[in-house]
């Protein structure tokens, strides 16, 4: 509840105040000055939850938010080390808890997806937190670029086919990673708006980030699992962060239910053997079978869940 309420008062910040060039200023010097003094005060985050878009990071973080010994971030995504690293260290600080001085142990964290996918983001969090626990989601990559592209469809951002957006990725997103590795201070919009397929190739975000982090300190879960066995998973990643086990009264999906229409047979098929052999590769590098390549996929196509 306390993080949607820091949304909802950060929209409204952007709805209002922004449109007034000197209000905006000056809150934003006293907001800068708030930051240098009062950003050693604020605890760093224990555990970060890097994605993947579109696996379930909303539901998973909504649920670890409920535990006694977890204090949530000011919101959900904080997206400082993509987006915003440049602001410098305090301003990510204030966006978790005091420290405590009673020294109850508490946890806290943050839920950005892009993480996973951004060049810098692991680099950048080995200097900062260098002992932080990272949360992995991964699910069906078909069904997770369908449900990013459904996503920009209803917010108005995507125009075009499934089919014809996986056929324009190339083109629209042609040279922007290799961009963004070169030039630390680039963002590219295009790239997290548009790589429906290449966000889903997840083994190479993961060899990358398993190159400045042991393995040790990652848990990697199958979307598909949280949803099916929600409580054992959730206790699971408890477990990982080093808390007591804990029940809640129901595990709610962040967002909605939404019906699509099923993906088209053929196009299925052909991302299906686009997937394949990146999936293989994943497989033997977690030295664990996801199995989604397995016909029951199909099944649920018309029914994807908003994550």
């Amino acid at each position: 509840m306390y993080s949607q309420i820091t949304d909802f008062t950060r929209n409204s910040y952007k709805k209002n105040i922004t449109k007034h060039k000197k209000t905006n200023y000056f809150a934003l010097k006293i907001y800068q000055n708030y930051c240098s003094l009062t950003g050693i005060f604020h605890q760093f985050p224990n555990y970060l939850i890097i994605g993947a878009a579109k696996c379930g990071t909303g539901s998973l973080y909504r649920y670890l938010n409920q535990h006694p010994k977890i204090k949530p971030a000011l919101t959900k995504e904080v997206r400082f080390f993509d987006k915003y690293y440049d602001r410098g260290i305090n301003r990510y600080r204030v966006s978790f808890p005091f420290k405590d001085l009673l020294k109850r142990n508490y946890v806290t964290g943050e839920a950005t997806p892009r993480y996973l996918d951004h060049p810098h983001a692991p680099k950048r969090i080995k200097a900062v937190i260098p002992n932080a626990r990272f949360i992995v989601l991964l699910r069906n990559p078909i069904e997770r670029a369908y449900s990013m592209y459904n996503m920009r469809v209803r917010r108005h951002r995507e125009n075009l086919s499934f089919e014809e957006a996986i056929k324009q990725e190339k083109k629209r997103t042609e040279g922007e990673f290799k961009i963004m590795e070169l030039d630390e201070n680039y963002y590219s919009r295009p790239y997290f708006h548009h790589a429906y397929l290449d966000r889903g190739i997840y083994v190479d975000k993961l060899k990358h980030w398993m190159s400045f982090f042991p393995k040790e300190q990652f848990l990697i879960i199958k979307s598909e699992e949280l949803f099916k066995n929600t409580s054992e998973t959730y206790n699971k990643v408890l477990k990982f962060l080093a808390l007591p086990p804990h029940e809640l009264n129901s595990y709610p999906i962040q967002g909605q239910i939404n019906k699509m229409k099923p993906i088209d047979p053929s196009l299925r098929k052909q991302l299906t053997e686009f997937f394949k052999p990146h999936n293989e590769r994943l497989y033997k590098f977690l030295g664990k079978n996801f199995d989604w390549e397995s016909k029951i996929y199909e099944k649920h196509n018309s029914e994807n869940v908003k994550l």
